[in-house]
């Protein structure tokens, strides 16, 4: 197989090959990467829970009674009656009928998308969506139009376009994963409404942050009960792993019965699905977690602006410092753990050619001080380089 080390050796050439990184500690504020003490500025435990003292003595607690795994899918021998109080809490949490857990955000959006679609139906889909989203279209054999990014005139051109299909989908983001931005989703809601199409959402960077609940995308616009399908994961904010989708109770019951990544894999651990229950528990009697990650983000952007560097987006902890090229990303990536901060590079074809960033992300835990001494190493790596001056 010479090809594999070929095309390994022309990805080293060009910078796009990709390594892994080693965590040596959990994920804090300040950990070790690499063998190396830094400041973490890169991890989606936007608001600390993944060491919370609750959400660990519940994974223990869970050990303890129901043993470190299921033993078999949901519909076999793996339904757990602490997957069914988990769905039930999900479900209050989003403010719908019903919720069912899968074992990934990715599975979660493949099972839904390929369930819900077929070579009869027409999907559109955001050209910044996730992975997860574009390989559930493609799989799903639907017809997929990809359309321009958040701009709600061009989709509505191409939904006046679509006839003689069975079923219209839309899916989206709700933040976006490497932008930071929010989808339009009040425009959305109006055009679904309009051409009677199924609206999904992605609510994986959303759900724990955005909303004056934490309850994502719908909560944050005010359309709660808009949004027939609303995915999320369990292992970003909610520090625990896994995902969901929820919506009314047909949706949940079909999916049960159609969606092949829920039917055909081992139930998740009962400790996965303990830490996620206490986790819901937490962010709902402890909302200033919230608010200290929103002023984290807003104080260490806000900084960044003022000394000198692109920033992409302005409405979410995912924040996106825009290098172009990426050689020069990945030596700014480089140079700031040199520095002791971890911010990874993003490169194509995470992102498109040109547009390669550093994607900082800011959690609850992090400390004033912590960002303050991120943001020296930022610019002393900026000057460097000669990103900024």
């Amino acid at each position: 197989m010479e090809f594999l080390a070929k095309d390994l050796s022309n990805l080293r050439q060009h910078n796009l090959y990709r390594h892994l990184n080693t965590m040596n500690e959990a994920q804090t504020a300040r950990t070790i990467v690499n063998g190396k003490k830094c400041i973490l500025l890169s991890s989606n435990n936007y608001l600390g829970l993944t060491e919370h003292p609750e959400l660990i003595s519940a994974a223990r607690d869970a050990i303890s009674l129901w043993g470190t795994g299921a033993g078999g899918s949901r519909l076999t021998t793996g339904n757990f009656r602490l997957h069914e109080e988990l769905e039930t809490a999900i479900a209050n949490f989003k403010n719908t009928e019903a919720a069912v857990v899968f074992n990934t955000g990715y599975m979660a959006n493949l099972g839904t998308i390929t369930a819900l679609t077929g070579k009869e139906d027409v999907i559109f889909s955001d050209e910044l969506n996730h992975a997860s989203i574009i390989d559930g279209c493609r799989l799903s054999r639907a017809k997929t139009v990809v359309y321009p990014h958040k701009n709600i005139g061009a989709l509505e051109k191409l939904l006046q376009q679509a006839s003689g299909w069975r079923r219209l989908l839309i899916v989206t983001d709700g933040v976006f994963s490497m932008d930071g931005d929010l989808a339009p989703l009040p425009g959305l809601v109006e055009l679904s409404e309009k051409y009677h199409a199924l609206l999904m959402v992605d609510d994986a960077h959303a759900t724990g942050v955005l909303g004056d609940r934490g309850a994502g995308s719908a909560n944050h616009f005010g359309l709660e009960g808009k949004i027939p399908i609303q995915m999320g994961t369990l292992s970003k904010a909610i520090g625990s792993a896994g995902g969901y989708v929820a919506g009314s109770r047909d949706l949940i019951d079909y999916l049960r019965n159609k969606a092949r990544s829920f039917i055909f894999s081992t139930a998740l651990p009962p400790s996965v699905i303990a830490a996620a229950l206490a986790a819901l528990g937490v962010m709902q009697k402890d909302p200033q977690l919230r608010q200290k990650l929103h002023f984290n983000a807003r104080y260490l952007r806000s900084r960044l602006k003022q000394m000198g560097f692109t920033i992409l987006a302005e409405e979410s902890p995912v924040i996106p410092v825009l290098i172009g090229d990426a050689n020069k990303t990945v030596q700014m990536a480089q140079q700031l753990l040199v520095l002791g901060v971890f911010a990874p590079g993003i490169r194509p074809p995470t992102v498109p050619p040109g547009t390669s960033r550093v994607r900082a992300t800011v959690m609850a835990t992090h400390t004033r001080d912590d960002l303050d001494q991120a943001l020296a190493a930022f610019g002393e790596a900026g000057q460097i380089l000669g990103i900024i001056r």
